[in-house]
C-alpha cells in the first residue's frame, strides 16, 4: 500500500473508531468471513431490495419501491417492507442448520452480477451454498438457488416459508399443486395488507429442481421435501417466484402465481442466465475501472453497483437516501436524488436518471399545489416527497416548509439532461417543469430598496442554520434555475418572463471578507454540509479560482467533522481536482467513504458517527469525484466536456466506460 495512503487511513481510522478500512476479495467481488458487526447489502433490481443477512437460509428484510403507507399515529408516509419469499429451513439427517452450528461461513457480493452467495460447511456431512439475487429483468420475481455437496450420505429436509413483517396484516397463506398434463408445479401463496388496508401485497414461489421434481408437501406454515442425497454428487434446487402489489397490480396475488408459473417453466439456467447479461450489458455501458488500488476499485464499484441496483429504466421511479436497503427517512425522496446521486446516473446511465426525471414530472401537479397552498405562483416541490408528490416531511421538522432549495434543484436536474441529450422534442415535453418553478421563484422573492432582490427565511443546504435569510446555496440554486429556464425558452421560442431576468441577475449572494457567506450574518458557525462550496460545483455561480480556493479553505474548517454527512467530503474532492490539488483532491476522495464505511463489505453509513448504511447520497457523492473531479468531466450547455483529468498517486490508470449518449470511453494514465 502507498504510504501517503497508510497515512491517510491511520488519521482516519484514529478519528472514527468506526471506519471499516479493508476489504476481501477482488475488482468484481466482495468476501466476508466473519458474522460480527454485520451490515448487510441489497440485492435489489429497481423494484425491490433484498436486504442479505448473515443467519443462513435468511433475509434481513425486503424494501418495495414507491410503495408508501401513512402512518396512522402521525399521517407520516413510510416506504413499505414486503414479504419475505425467499426463506428456507434446511434440515440434514433431522438436524437443523442454523448459525450456531456451521463453520467456514463466507458470503461473497458478486458486482458484475448481481448475487450474494453465502457458503459454510456443515459439520462433516455437506458442504453448502445459497446465492440470492433480485432478478434484473423480472422486475417482480427473485430466487435463492441451494446447492449441497454431500461430505456422506444424508437425507435432507428442505422447507420453505415466508416472513410477514409486523407492519402487515390479515395475512393468508396457501399451499396448492397446479396439475397440467405432463406435470404438477407447486405455488406457495401468501397475501398481507398494509396496515390501513391501503395496498395488498402477495407473494407467490415454487421449487425448481434440475432433474425430475420432487414432491412436495405442506407442513404447517412451510412447505418442502425431503430426499436422501449420495456422498460427492451435487445437488441444485431453487426457490422462485414473485412478489406484487396492488399499487402497480390490479391482482397482485394472480400475478405474483404468474411468476412463479414462469419461473418454473423457463428453468433454472434460464433464469439466471437473463439476469446475469442484464447486469453484464449495464457494466458495458457504465463502468469505472482503477488500476492500481484494488481498494478504491472495489469501493467505486460497489457505490455503482448500489445506484444501478436502486433504479430501473423506464420505471418513473426515483431514489430515496437510503435507496432500497431500508426504510432510512421513510424512504422519501429529498435532493439526495438531483444533487448527488443523479449526476453519476446522467453520465454513466442516462435513461436510468430519466426516470427519475419521470417521477418529478408526474408530480408537477402536486408542486403546483403546494405553491398554491403557501400563496406562490407556479411550482413548489416538496422537501420529502413520496408516490403522491405532496409534502411528506413531518411536520415536528421545518424542512417541509422552508427548505425549497429542492425546487431549483429538480429544475437544474431537468436542464442539464437536456443539456447531455440536446434533446429538444423532450425539452418541449419537459417545458412546464421549468417554467412553472421558474414562476415560483420570481413570486418567492423579495425587492429590497436598492433595487436587488432577497429570499428571505429559508433552510439551505446547511440544515443547522434554521430559517435564515439569503443562503447561499438557495439564492445560488434559483440563478441557475432561473438562467437555465431563459435558455430552454429561447431555444423553444417561448415567451420569456422578463421577472426570469430580473431576478436572476439581481438576485444577492452575500460576502465579507472575500468569503461567500453562508447567509447574510453569518458568524463562522459550525455547518452541516456543504452549502457555500456548491456554487462552484455542481451550480456554475462561482467560477473565479481565487474565489473558489478562498471559500473551499475557509469552509473546510467548518463543516461538522463528527455528524456532518458524507457528500461534503465527494464535492471538497471534485473542487480540488479542478484547481490541480491532486493531494487534497485524494485526501478528501478517501474522506468521502473511509470515515463512514461499515463491516463486512464497506457499506455507506451517512456519517461517521452513525450506522444507517447504505447512504446512496453518499456514495453518489464519491462516484462524482471520480467521474467530475479525477476524471476531468464536466457538464456544460452543450453537453459533456473532457478535461484533462487527474490520478492520485497510487491509481495507475482510471478508465470510465460508457459516459454520456455516446458511450465514450475516458481513459487517464500515469505521466
Amino acid at each position: 500500500m502507498d504510504l501517503n495512503k497508510k497515512i491517510i487511513i491511520m488519521a482516519l481510522l484514529f478519528v472514527n473508531c468506526f471506519a471499516f478500512a479493508q476489504l476481501n476479495g477482488d475488482e468484481w467481488n466482495l468476501v466476508a468471513h466473519s458474522r460480527e458487526h454485520y451490515f448487510g447489502v441489497a440485492m435489489a433490481n429497481g423494484k425491490f431490495g433484498i436486504v442479505t443477512d448473515a443467519t443462513p437460509f435468511q433475509t434481513k428484510d425486503i424494501i418495495l419501491n414507491g410503495l408508501y403507507e401513512p402512518n396512522p399515529k402521525n399521517g407520516i408516509s413510510k416506504i413499505v417492507r414486503g414479504i419475505e419469499f425467499l426463506n428456507l429451513h434446511l434440515s440434514i439427517n433431522n438436524e437443523m442448520i442454523e448459525g450456531s452450528n456451521i463453520d467456514q461461513w463466507r458470503q461473497q457480493i458478486a458486482m458484475k452480477e448481481g448475487t450474494s452467495t453465502t457458503s459454510f460447511q456443515f459439520k462433516d456431512l455437506a458442504q453448502i451454498q445459497y446465492t440470492i439475487l433480485a432478478h434484473r429483468v423480472l422486475p417482480y420475481s427473485g430466487m435463492v438457488v441451494v446447492e449441497i455437496l454431500p461430505l456422506q450420505d444424508i437425507e435432507i429436509n428442505a422447507f420453505h416459508y415466508m416472513n410477514v413483517p409486523e407492519e402487515l396484516k390479515i395475512t393468508k397463506s396457501e399451499f396448492r399443486l397446479m396439475k397440467k398434463k405432463h406435470y404438477q408445479i407447486p405455488l406457495f401463496k401468501t397475501t398481507a395488507q398494509t396496515t390501513t388496508g391501503k395496498w395488498n401485497i402477495s407473494a407467490s414461489t415454487t421449487f425448481l429442481f434440475d432433474g425430475a421434481a420432487e414432491p412436495i408437501s405442506q407442513k404447517g406454515a412451510e412447505v418442502g421435501f425431503t430426499k436422501k442425497l449420495l456422498q460427492g454428487k451435487k445437488y441444485r434446487f431453487v426457490i422462485a417466484g414473485g412478489l406484487c402489489n396492488s399499487k402497480d397490480i390490479q391482482d397482485p396475488a394472480n400475478e405474483a402465481e404468474r411468476q412463479a408459473i414462469f419461473a418454473y417453466l423457463e428453468g433454472i439456467d434460464n433464469l439466471l442466465n437473463k439476469h446475469k447479461k442484464a447486469w453484464a450489458s449495464l457494466w458495458e455501458t457504465g463502468d469505472i475501472q482503477i488500476e492500481g488500488d484494488l481498494e478504491a476499485q472495489q469501493r467505486v464499484r460497489f457505490a455503482l453497483y448500489n445506484l444501478y441496483s436502486f433504479i430501473r429504466e423506464g420505471s418513473r421511479q426515483s431514489i430515496s437516501p437510503m435507496g432500497l436497503s431500508s426504510q432510512g427517512y421513510n424512504g422519501h425522496v429529498f435532493w439526495d436524488t438531483e444533487l448527488w446521486m443523479y449526476p453519476t446516473l446522467l453520465a454513466l446511465q442516462p435513461e436510468m436518471a430519466k426516470s427519475c426525471l419521470d417521477y418529478r414530472s408526474d408530480r408537477l401537479p402536486k408542486a403546483k399545489l403546494k405553491a398554491f397552498i403557501y400563496g406562490y405562483d407556479g411550482a413548489m416541490y416538496p422537501w420529502e416527497s413520496d408516490d403522491t408528490g405532496e409534502e411528506a416531511t413531518p411536520t415536528s421538522a421545518s424542512m417541509g416548509i422552508f427548505e425549497q432549495h429542492i425546487t431549483a434543484d429538480v429544475a437544474i436536474a431537468f436542464w442539464n439532461y437536456y443539456a447531455l441529450t440536446q434533446d429538444k422534442n423532450w425539452l418541449r415535453k419537459e417545458w412546464d417543469v421549468l417554467k412553472e418553478t421558474a414562476d415560483f421563484w420570481v413570486s418567492r422573492v423579495t425587492k429590497n430598496q436598492d433595487g436587488h432582490y432577497s429570499i428571505l427565511n429559508v433552510v439551505g443546504a446547511d440544515e443547522y442554520a434554521l430559517n435564515v435569510d439569503d443562503n447561499a446555496f438557495t439564492n445560488a440554486a434559483a440563478i441557475e434555475a432561473l438562467k437555465n429556464t431563459i435558455k430552454a425558452a429561447t431555444l423553444l421560442k417561448e415567451p420569456i418572463n422578463p421577472m426570469w431576468i430580473e431576478v436572476a441577475t439581481k438576485l444577492i449572494i452575500h460576502k465579507e471578507h472575500g468569503i461567500t457567506q453562508n447567509y447574510k450574518g453569518y458568524k463562522g458557525q459550525i455547518t452541516k454540509q456543504a452549502d457555500v462550496n456548491l456554487l462552484a460545483y455542481p451550480l456554475h455561480v462561482v467560477a473565479d479560482q481565487k474565489q473558489i480556493k478562498a471559500d473551499l479553505d475557509y469552509y473546510a474548517t467548518k463543516i461538522d467533522a463528527k455528524d456532518g454527512p458524507a457528500m461534503t467530503y465527494g464535492v471538497f474532492s471534485v473542487l480540488y481536482s479542478r484547481l490541480g490539488d491532486k493531494e487534497k483532491a485524494y485526501e478528501y476522495f478517501m474522506k468521502s467513504y473511509l470515515p463512514n464505511s461499515r463491516p463486512p463489505f464497506g457499506v455507506f453509513s451517512e456519517s461517521p458517527n452513525s450506522n444507517n448504511p447504505y447512504f446512496a447520497t453518499g456514495a453518489g457523492a464519491m462516484l462524482q469525484a471520480v467521474i467530475y473531479g479525477f476524471g476531468g468531466i464536466e457538464q456544460t450547455d452543450k453537453g459533456l466536456k473532457f478535461n484533462q483529468g487527474m490520478l492520485p498517486d497510487p491509481w495507475k490508470s482510471l478508465k470510465i466506460i460508457g459516459v454520456g449518449t455516446a458511450n465514450k470511453t475516458v481513459i487517464i494514465n500515469k505521466k
